[in-house]
């Protein structure tokens, strides 16, 4: 079975929001691809989550944002399931 982006994206979505506490938490596909040989997309979703890290010492601008933007990883399979949801970074 063939998932459109659209699919694939929902089914994202549905996991993700089991553990965002934000009302509207902003998703964003930012990448996906379909891996032919396992038979897996592997999508990076961004979202936004409290931003929950406090400033550190006396700064001249001492204001913090009170949401923060995270980036997850997630494999998943032909049929919707998500298989895993992993950490990202841009970095390797």
């Amino acid at each position: 079975m063939e998932l459109s982006l659209k699919e694939v994206f929902e089914a994202s979505k549905s996991v993700l929001s089991e553990i965002v506490s934000l009302p509207d938490p902003d998703f964003r596909l930012e990448q996906v691809e379909f891996k032919k040989d396992q038979k897996i997309w592997e999508v990076v979703i961004s979202f936004l989550v409290a931003n929950k890290n406090k400033p550190v010492g006396i700064t001249p601008i001492t204001f913090s944002f009170p949401v923060e933007r995270v980036y997850k990883r997630l494999k998943i399979d032909e049929n919707k399931e998500v298989l895993g949801i992993y950490m990202f970074s841009e970095v390797g």
